[in-house]
């Protein structure tokens, strides 16, 4: 049974930098696509970037391309996102899971705030 453990959250000005990551535990990450989620308060989770275990490919939502970079270290099974040049919309509860997400993956996430 695969589980998700995000971290590496935090309070960052805007502009700033911070580095989240994903550490699998339980299975294999092989054959699942894993993505960063995010939810704002009183917003819906939307999806902001996923990496695909097939062969690599990367994706972003518009809002996210060319700040945030996902990664994944194979070997310590762990995925990463590092937030670049960050905005205060970016405010958020940061989560991972697989693409397709999987209901019973969900974990607490990791609180992103950006602020003056």
């Amino acid at each position: 049974q695969l589980q998700l453990v995000e971290s590496g959250g935090g309070s960052v000005q805007p502009g700033g930098s911070l580095s989240l990551s994903c550490a699998a535990s339980g299975g294999s990450l092989a054959g699942y696509g894993i993505a960063w989620f995010r939810q704002a308060p009183g917003e819906e989770r939307v999806a902001i970037s996923c990496h695909a275990t097939s062969d690599g490919s990367t994706y972003y939502r518009d809002s996210a391309k060319g700040r945030f970079a996902i990664s994944v270290d194979n070997a310590k099974k762990t995925v990463y996102l590092q937030m670049n040049a960050v905005k205060f919309e970016d405010t958020a509860v940061y989560y991972c899971n697989t693409d397709p997400a999987e209901n019973d993956y969900w974990g607490q996430g990791t609180q992103v705030t950006v602020s003056s």
